[in-house]
């Protein structure tokens, strides 16, 4: 597959915060919440089965930029405070040894270390402060870095990290009713009430749902709304590569750092468990003229395998190790999957670590939780694909079997990097409170 020019590729990554695939019309889902996405993926390769397999924020971008597993990096908590190990590359001090500049939008240095250029927008407000019309608000800071990219002799990374998923969901008008026409506070309807009854983020919520909301489908209604809302954004700086011409010289990368739990599990609105609406994320790649046309590549890959693919797709080498590996074999039928099981941990608001396999799931909590959920669960990912049953007390063995192979995975990779298990390192505990929009961003923000 070679190159169009001698010129090197640029890079355009949208790093979605809180994507779960499948809430993706691009993904099968039943509502067209990303059509331009969907075209995205009809013009590049779609991989079906992308998993983040470490909750929250950092430890899923972190892989995104490094291609290195959590074992590497240390990286596991929301409250990581250490900087990135300097002996771990980013992806942006990769390309900018082979001639590359690069910019960041929604990150400041610290932990994303690397980039030549960062930039910030509104991404948090509460309902008095609507709309939320965050990706709008990212392409005003992000168009004018993207001409001054496309304009200079130098090929570009452009990184945006789009927070529309991610709550609050408070999508401008007409996006914020365009999958819901009932009324939201229909006195008879009582199915906020467990949402409510949530102390640890009650107010929170409170702080950015409309006054009186009894309808739970209105909330995931505007999940939805915020995502075709950001998809139309998105295909506004799709267009200006139309327009700026380089198109073909372009490798444009959609991901997601992790997903996100809605109404399932008890789980409200925030990326808590490691069920499957948190761990599965979309991975879109379009590079015309060097991978094909609207293919879906079924075999399972994670966040850590981004990097390396890049590296093949351009054609670099750089004298790095990844714990990831290149996606192009499965796109070429060299190799079925990247995985048939890897270690899972979430240290947000739960402190677990399990593994998944392609039919089996098993976590166990490291700490009680504020979710009162079992300390140990198991699921039949093929029987019963929405975790409604756990199997921890009936299939013993399983729990057993499965704790040995996590614990193998925890011992080999501890020895292969000579550094311990950082969630080893945390406590969350049971008492901690989300007041308000601001405290969440705060927490962001550390």
């Amino acid at each position: 597959m070679p190159r169009k020019s001698t010129r090197l590729p640029n890079i355009v990554f949208f790093g979605v915060d809180s994507l779960r695939s499948d809430h993706m019309s691009a993904y099968d889902y039943h509502r067209l919440t990303t059509p331009h996405i969907d075209r995205l993926a009809d013009e590049g390769v779609l991989f079906e089965k992308m998993f983040s397999p470490n909750i929250p924020t950092p430890p899923g971008y972190i892989p995104m930029l490094t291609g290195r597993d959590l074992f590497s990096t240390q990286v596991v908590s929301l409250h990581h405070k250490d900087p990135l190990d300097p002996a771990i590359p980013t992806l942006p001090e990769i390309l900018r040894d082979f001639g590359y500049s690069s910019a960041c939008i929604g990150f400041g240095p610290g932990l994303y270390r690397g980039f030549d250029e960062y930039a910030e927008y509104r991404a948090w407000m509460n309902w008095e402060e609507r709309p939320g019309d965050k990706a709008g608000k990212l392409n005003e800071v992000t168009m004018p870095i993207l001409n001054r990219m496309a304009a200079s002799n130098k090929p570009f990374f452009l990184f945006m990290r789009h927070m529309d998923p991610h709550s609050p969901y408070l999508p401008p008008h007409p996006y914020d009713r365009m999958f819901y026409t009932g009324n939201e506070c229909d006195p008879n309807n009582k199915s906020m009430e467990p949402v409510f009854a949530f102390a640890p983020f009650a107010d929170f919520f409170r702080s950015w749902m409309p006054p009186g909301v009894t309808d739970i489908e209105y909330v995931n209604a505007s999940y939805d709304g915020a995502l075709a809302y950001m998809d139309g954004c998105i295909q506004q700086l799709l267009n200006r590569l139309d327009e700026l011409g380089i198109v073909e010289e372009t490798i444009v990368v959609f991901t997601a750092d992790h997903g996100e739990t809605l109404d399932e599990h008890d789980c409200y609105f925030d990326h808590h468990g490691l069920y499957e609406p948190t761990l599965t994320v979309p991975l879109i790649i379009r590079y015309p003229g060097r991978l094909p046309e609207g293919v879906r590549v079924p075999g399972h890959t994670q966040l850590k395998d981004i990097v390396p693919t890049l590296m093949e797709l351009i054609g670099i080498r750089p004298k790095v190790k990844f714990d990831g590996m290149s996606q192009i074999p499965l796109l070429m039928g060299d190799r079925a999957t990247n995985a048939t099981e890897f270690y899972i941990t979430e240290c947000t608001w739960m402190r677990k670590h399990g593994i998944r396999t392609t039919e089996w799931k098993f976590f166990e909590a490291l700490e009680p939780d504020f979710h009162n959920k079992p300390p140990v669960e198991l699921y039949n990912l093929v029987e019963d694909p929405l975790e409604l049953n756990n199997l921890a007390d009936k299939e013993p063995g399983m729990v057993k079997e499965l704790r040995r192979r996590m614990n193998a995975w925890i011992k080999k990779r501890t020895k292969q990097t000579g550094k311990g298990n950082p969630i080893l390192d945390y406590h969350i505990g049971t008492d901690r409170r989300i007041g308000s929009v601001a405290t969440a961003n705060k927490l962001q923000k550390k």
